[in-house]
């Protein structure tokens, strides 16, 4: 989220500056609310530009809207971590040439988590990404489904390599 009153540069300058090195998702947020002033803003590069005052379910839902179209540069449909490789067009994962028996919500899992390495996902980020945003869900089925997953894809479930608790907070799939 991008403010364009920012002390010193205009915000306009920085979803310049963004756009040149960055495909970053950004959404401006100001109090200008002129045609003129959302058309430039969009043609700088912002995915999304949001009038002031909103309300805090309407910026949640712009956001969620930008992360869903927001595709990561890497090749996404074959996801590497060490000797683990997804295959997401095929549903398949691979450890060490061995296919492995997940079930669809078991990769979806493990995919939604592989396509960001590092970064740490929620509970509920992990059931949206699964199930969707709609879903009737409680967080702690994703603890059953992770367990499931580093069952099947861990040589050792109980010191894991490829999905990783981050205490307090969820999971995070390790870096590549």
């Amino acid at each position: 989220m991008l403010d364009l009153r920012l002390p010193g540069i205009s915000g306009i300058d920085v979803a310049r500056a963004l756009r040149r090195d960055s495909d970053v998702p950004i959404i401006m947020l100001t109090a200008r609310v002129d045609e003129s002033d959302r058309l430039l803003g969009l043609e700088v590069g912002a995915d999304d530009y949001i009038a002031k005052p909103f309300s805090p379910r309407e910026l949640v839902a712009r956001v969620r809207a930008v992360l869903r179209r927001t595709v990561p540069r890497a090749n996404s449909d074959l996801l590497r971590i060490g000797d683990l490789t997804l295959d997401i067009p095929r549903m398949l994962a691979v450890r060490g040439g061995v296919t492995l028996d997940l079930t669809p919500t078991e990769f979806h899992l493990l995919a939604a988590m592989a396509r960001h390495p590092g970064r740490v996902f929620t509970r509920s980020q992990l059931l949206d990404a699964v199930r969707g945003e709609q879903a009737e869900s409680f967080d702690r089925a994703i603890d059953a489904h992770v367990k499931n997953v580093r069952r099947k894809i861990e040589a050792d479930p109980s010191r894991p390599r490829y999905v990783l608790t981050v205490y307090g907070v969820g999971y995070k799939c390790a870096d590549s």
